[in-house]
């Protein structure tokens, strides 16, 4: 393929971001219970979840919810050091493991930064041989092998939003293209002040956050 050809397909290509607004989260927990139906995920493993923690003194209290997820880095140290090539980016980005080819060898999880992998030892259900949600086969079958978000692959091939985006009762979630200008997650960045979990670790991720008005973004790190 033409060099010119190429360059024109990757400018073309979707780079999509999450943006999470700490001052619209409630801690509901929607997204967490969501993203379990969605992919059908056992019991103890998450995805996503929220982190919560209490600041300051009765009565001027403040609590912080923090949603944490795979942030889809743009330098993914998982990718990085997995022996088989199952920690991959599709091509807008997207970091997925390829179930097939992952080993459990758990290096991905050593390496990632922000502890938001999980190691399959063996399926389990809630209830006895019964999977939940019924008719959710994602995950079915696979034992020893590491699982994490996916930003909701299958659905952005359909056009729609990850399913935690989709249920917020806040919206405090916005998902985009960074590469559309006009895009309200590229706006946001433009205008708000932002920031990513743990910027020193030279990852790039793709899932950020806008301040909390109430609390210094030191104390949030």
């Amino acid at each position: 393929m033409p060099r010119a050809c190429q360059l024109e397909m990757e400018r073309e290509m979707a780079r999509y971001e999450m943006i999470i607004d700490l001052d619209l989260c409630i801690g509901c927990n929607a997204c967490t219970v969501a993203c379990k139906q969605e992919h059908g995920t056992q019991p103890g493993v998450f995805w996503g979840y929220v982190l919560q923690k209490e600041f300051g003194k009765t009565p001027r209290v403040t609590r912080l919810f923090l949603p944490v997820l795979c942030n889809h880095c743009e330098n993914p140290p998982c990718e990085e050091v997995c022996p088989t090539g199952a920690t991959y980016r599709d091509a807008d980005g997207t970091v997925l493991v390829d179930y097939e080819k992952c080993i459990g060898c758990k290096t991905c999880m050593t390496a990632c930064p922000y502890n938001i992998r999980w190691y399959i030892d063996k399926e389990e259900y809630y209830f006895p041989n019964t999977p939940i949600p019924y008719g959710v086969d994602e995950l079915r079958g696979y034992e020893k092998i590491v699982q994490k978000c996916t930003f909701c692959a299958d659905r952005l091939k359909r056009g729609d939003e990850p399913k935690c985006v989709e249920v917020c009762p806040t919206y405090c979630r916005k998902f985009g293209d960074m590469e559309d200008p006009e895009s309200e997650v590229a706006q946001i960045v433009r205008k708000e002040r932002t920031f990513v979990l743990r910027p020193e670790a030279g990852t790039e991720p793709r899932v950020r956050y806008i301040q909390n008005k109430n609390l210094d973004i030191v104390k949030i790190r």
